[in-house]
């Protein structure tokens, strides 16, 4: 578990449901505006997120949330990454907080739960893509000991600047 977090901030966190869905979207959609986070520029639906939600497989492929007093305050997904076989022990995760419920230590704990359960679901890497911009996203992996393990210049475009995407990585041991 993650020594840096808050005393007291203990969240639940279980896999997700179908009825968790609309909120995770909301979750994910509060991110848009801010230009930060993810590369899509307009709000996505609950219809439309309904095939890559049945995506996930507790298995081998999780989708988590955290929740206080009933409520979804954040999410975590991992994804395989680049769709082959040869990846099959690599994913790559997407991590959202709300944002009443950021600096809480929710992400923290999500991120946690997600390396305490990774190898027992045959995952030894970890990835995420963080924009260049997104300093508060690449100073919470590095804390986590994800390390940068490359960059992809100006691949996005948001609102007529040209954006890197980091690349950082964190090799688990069994």
């Amino acid at each position: 578990m993650d020594p840096d977090r808050p005393a007291g901030v203990v969240p639940a966190i279980r896999e997700a449901v179908g009825e968790d869905l609309p909120a995770i979207v909301a979750i994910y959609n509060a991110s848009i505006p801010g230009r930060l986070a993810t590369a899509d520029t307009a709000p996505v639906t609950v219809d439309g997120r309904r095939e890559w939600f049945a995506a996930f497989d507790p298995a081998s492929r999780p989708i988590w949330v955290a929740t206080s007093e009933g409520e979804v305050q954040a999410w975590l997904g991992l994804r395989s990454f680049y769709g082959r076989p040869a990846y099959h022990r690599t994913v790559e995760l997407a991590l959202y907080v709300s944002p009443k419920a950021r600096r809480r230590g929710i992400a923290r704990s999500l991120l946690a739960h997600a390396v305490d359960a990774a190898p027992a679901l045959g995952i030894a890497t970890l990835l995420a893509f963080v924009f260049g911009h997104n300093q508060p996203s690449l100073a919470f992996f590095r804390r986590f000991g994800f390390r940068d393990w490359g960059t992809l210049p100006k691949v996005a475009e948001l609102d007529g600047f040209e954006r890197d995407v980091v690349i950082l990585g964190r090799r688990l041991t069994p």
